[in-house]
């Protein structure tokens, strides 16, 4: 069965923090898994360069808006890259060929009745780039509750889309799939919004001139937030070369709490309209927080995650985003934390027990795997559930499970003991300990494949079975006996 999975794509105002890579990671978690299962997948994402925002940034660089988009998006292709993430495509909105289709999708929804014209006064916030009523803002002062700074009063005439018209298509769609929109708080978030009335929003702006222009009124540009949604169906249309929208549309989105009400409320809608079928599936994820306040550019309490990368790897930096926060909560993350699951987890529970399996099968069996089977309980499969609840931190938990149960066993049977016992049954003894625990590395391996890529992949040569990271395998008692091990250079190294 086809997969196909977007992150939100990243707005280029400035520069990448961790929270990009937060999503960034997560999503690659998902594609690797998926493919591990056979599956044919399609994973996305990209960049975000129309707006006002944009052009003020850029304004302020000094550079015309498509020099500074060039340079930033660059940034965010950087640090995808950096992270070893697995993405088929890196769409940017300044492609041609999405600003060709962004301009058909709204002639189609033109021509089906679904657009009208009017004129707007309303409280607007650049930074979020969007309208907002005095009840959604925080008082006195009219501020906007994510950039807590002051909104400005705009009056312009605009194009209007009918999203009135779709409140009970929407609550059709939800009470369809209770599971349409994830976690269950944000499902009840968006269904409650839905049902308590929708209004018709303007999807062309007046003032705004870095943006892609209405077809029939060039002077006006596609409001961006339209502009940026659109990606998801666009990529698949000219991502690879050709359309593969047929096989895999409708999409999985993550994206942040933030943009909750575009992604899980209009942007089906707008769908629906055009006449195209709504997403397959949106998960919301909370905030990185640093003490009591979102990690976000506009806050200034960002953590590099390019710093991290240098310092420690990309796999420290995925392992600690997924582990130390529930997928899905908001949560605090910290140097002083990600320091303590490196060395503690990754190093010490991790590390060393390749370190140990290794160095004992060449030490005691010349580096060949003996005959034996493997004594650990195998939990592919409860990880296969966590991973079907988009539950990446609780496959975590549960492969951890598994990897300290590998290193009670090397405490428990003591393999250095029965190394020096002469008797018959101590050396079958060992050589069945010793095969569990090359197992149980490989099996690990497997399992870990898409949460830390390039370490699986040193654990898999590691133990002579390099490459073999489908799911088929991510149980126990798949290494053949005589299979030829080396220890690897430490994993994680300490600093």
């Amino acid at each position: 069965m086809p997969f196909s999975l977007t992150t939100p794509i990243y707005y280029v105002n400035s520069d990448p923090h961790l929270g990009h890579a937060y999503t960034t990671v997560a999503a690659d978690a998902l594609a690797r898994h998926h493919r591990q299962r056979g599956e044919d997948v399609f994973f996305l994402t990209g960049t975000d360069e129309h707006g006002a925002k944009v052009a003020q940034a850029a304004a302020a660089a000094g550079m015309s808006p498509k020099e500074f988009c060039d340079r930033v998006s660059a940034r965010f292709r950087d640090l995808v890259h950096r992270l070893d993430a697995s993405n088929d495509f890196f769409i940017r909105t300044t492609d041609r060929e999405h600003e060709k289709r962004v301009q058909e999708f709204m002639v189609r929804l033109r021509d089906a009745g679904h657009l009208y014209e009017d004129t707007y006064a309303g409280l607007y916030c650049t930074g979020c780039e969007q309208f907002y009523s005095e009840d959604e803002l925080e008082q006195p002062g009219n501020i906007c509750p994510l950039h807590k700074t002051p909104v400005e009063r705009l009056e312009e005439e605009n194009t209007f889309f009918r999203l009135s018209a779709f409140q009970e298509p929407l609550l059709e769609l939800y009470d369809r799939d209770r599971e349409y929109v994830m976690p269950r708080a944000r499902y009840n978030e968006a269904r409650s919004f839905i049902e308590s009335g929708l209004s018709d929003f303007s999807v062309s702006r007046a003032t705004v001139s870095w943006g892609v222009p209405l077809p029939w009124k060039p002077e006006q540009t596609i409001y961006v937030w339209v502009d940026a949604l659109l990606n998801y169906r666009t990529a698949l249309e000219y991502g690879l070369g050709r359309d593969v929208s047929a096989t895999f549309w409708p999409s999985m989105h993550l994206l942040g709490k933030d943009i909750l009400r575009l992604h899980c409320v209009s942007w089906p809608a707008l769908l629906m309209a055009a006449g195209y079928e709504p997403p397959r599936r949106l998960f919301v994820h909370g905030y990185l927080t640093s003490g009591d306040q979102k990690m976000s550019k506009s806050l200034g309490n960002v953590i590099d995650p390019l710093a991290v990368i240098d310092e420690l790897g990309a796999d420290a930096l995925r392992f600690y985003l997924l582990r130390e926060v529930q997928w899905g909560q908001d949560g605090s993350v910290t140097r002083d934390g990600l320091d303590r699951r490196y060395a503690g987890e990754l190093a010490n529970d991790l590390g060393n027990l390749v370190s140990r399996a290794t160095a004992m099968i060449v030490r005691y069996r010349g580096g060949v795997v003996p005959e034996g089977r493997c004594e650990l309980e195998p939990v592919d499969a409860a990880v296969r559930e966590r991973f079907e609840a988009f539950d990446l931190t609780g496959a975590l938990d549960v492969i951890w499970g598994l990897v300290r149960a590998a290193n009670r066993y090397v405490e428990e049977r003591q393999p250095w003991v029965l190394a020096r016992s002469q008797a018959a049954a101590d050396q079958s003894l060992l050589d069945t300990t010793l095969y569990t625990l090359a197992d149980a590395v490989r099996s690990l391996a497997v399992l870990l494949h898409p949460f830390i890529p390039a370490s699986a992949d040193r654990m898999l040569e590691a133990v002579g079975d390099p490459g073999a990271v489908a799911w088929e395998r991510a149980g126990v008692g798949h290494l053949p006996p005589g299979t030829e091990v080396s220890q690897p250079p430490p994993l994680f190294p300490r600093a």
